[in-house]
């Protein structure tokens, strides 16, 4: 990315900011059988992610060195774990709180504001996209709530 670019970059996300959106910083991981698969999924996550609305917009990433790991779960001899550190805007929390829900990042950082606030509309928004995730794993038969009896 030339000078000039990364100088636009930089005074776009700095604006967005000040609008009020919310600086973050994430790291997301994907492992593979092989080190190309590990590459080419979490590149194209990335690149889904970034795409994914007009209210979010990553301006750094981090690809790591890809590591070999022994036996990362029953029946798989070896793997690669590639790892991706990303840092984004997001307009609003629901934007945020709905990008990790979808992309699953292993751990998440709030840079900035100090403080988020948000309308009741934005705080249902939120709870309605987590009870519809609950409901798909549930559905899939891949997880859900236990209801004690």
């Amino acid at each position: 990315m030339s000078e000039e670019s990364e100088f636009k970059l930089e005074e776009k996300v700095k604006k967005r900011i000040k609008d009020g959106w919310i600086r973050t910083w994430m790291m997301i991981e994907v492992l593979a059988v092989t080190e190309e698969a590990a590459k080419t999924a979490l590149q194209k996550h990335v690149e889904m992610m970034d795409r994914e609305t007009a209210r979010s917009m990553i301006y750094k990433k981090h690809f790591k060195e890809a590591q070999k790991v022994e036996k990362p779960i029953p029946h798989i001899e070896s793997a690669y774990s590639l790892v991706v550190e990303i840092e984004m805007v997001a307009q609003d929390f629901e934007t945020l709180a709905y990008l990790v829900m979808n992309y699953a990042p292993s751990a998440v950082e709030i840079l900035e504001p100090d403080t988020v606030k948000m309308d009741v509309g934005e705080a249902q928004g939120i709870l309605n996209s987590l009870a519809e995730m609950v409901h798909k794993f549930a559905a899939a038969g891949v997880g859900g709530i236990i209801v004690k009896t």
